[in-house]
């Protein structure tokens, strides 16, 4: 099986704690610490090696938090590369309260990125290309990078025979569909606002995932729909999933568990049933870690044996 390359222009520390309640203006005394490496792509990649699979993340880092970053992603034991940048790579932090088991997730904005630090991106995605299955393009932009960014290289990956997968939102993720992926993960919401659909009754979501299908925006389109799981469309079938009934103790990662579980499993050759089957598995299983951590193999092969496709 080829590498899969997962891209990151916009990484973080993810830092989670708890206190017993949220409230304004007081002190707030913080239980224990968590600090994960994070970002879209980054997930991605820890979830794929969790899995058994064989990932390469390229990333950007800057200040003293990309040298923690760097520690992190060490110990985690990632195969990486990283382009360094000026600006100091961010912080997210995710609270948990404990008097209610709200969960409440702040996210930083990042550095801006110079034209020449966002090709130097490009062009070392461009390189791991050679040879990879899929290539993974998940997160939010900085600031100072162009909206059509996921375009290049969805553009880029075409050339040179790679799927693309796209994770994000807004007008990179419009932009990323008007020159055609391979897969993309947008949410209800994103679709709505993709499509211009009024209203989440799930007949009107079906028939806006066909359209973008049938305009070759994307050849697989997996809208994730939360507790309610997630539908998957190609031009020859739409299958939607649930996830089985789980304690949730942290949201965080689920999404990008979902895509890696899903594009690990095509990337085995697996077909679309199965691999919507794995994805939701994976996206399940990382609500059962706590704080910033991702999803458990143990939990995913589990959670898998339970989860159906079934044709809409």
């Amino acid at each position: 099986m080829a590498h899969i390359v997962t891209l990151t222009l916009n990484p973080a520390i993810d830092v989670a704690t708890s206190v017993p309640e949220v409230t304004p203006e007081h002190k707030l005394r913080c239980g224990a610490v968590r600090r994960d490496p994070g970002g879209g792509g980054i997930n991605v990649a820890r979830v794929v090696r969790e899995l058994g699979g064989e990932s390469i993340a390229v990333y950007t880092r800057g200040g003293a938090t990309g040298l923690l970053l760097e520690e992190l992603l060490e110990e985690k034991g990632l195969l990486r590369r990283s382009i360094p940048v000026a600006g100091a790579t961010r912080e997210s932090f995710t609270v948990a309260e404990g008097s209610s088991a709200r969960e409440y997730r702040f996210i930083l904005p990042g550095p801006v990125l110079t034209e020449p630090e966002w090709r130097r991106c490009l062009s070392t995605v461009e390189e791991l290309a050679q040879g990879a299955s899929f290539i993974v393009a998940s997160g939010s932009l900085p600031q100072g990078v162009p909206e059509d960014f996921y375009a290049r290289v969805a553009r880029m990956a075409k050339q040179r025979g790679v799927r693309v997968v796209v994770d994000t939102s807004g007008a990179p993720l419009a932009a990323a569909l008007e020159e055609g992926v391979f897969l993309a993960k947008p949410n209800r919401r994103e679709l709505c606002e993709l499509t211009g659909m009024k209203g989440e009754d799930f007949a009107g979501q079906a028939a806006a995932a066909r359209e973008l299908v049938a305009r070759g925006r994307a050849e697989v389109l997996a809208v994730s729909m939360g507790a309610d799981g997630a539908l998957l469309t190609t031009r020859d079938l739409q299958l939607r999933a649930s996830p089985p009934p789980v304690e949730t103790h942290s949201s965080v990662g689920a999404g990008d568990s979902f895509v890696a579980g899903m594009t690990l499993s095509l990337a085995r050759g697996k077909p679309h049933d199965e691999a919507l089957r794995w994805g939701i598995a994976c996206g399940t299983a990382a609500l059962l870690s706590q704080g910033t951590d991702l999803c458990a193999r143990a939990d995913v092969e589990r959670l898998w044996t339970q989860v159906a496709a079934a044709t809409v």
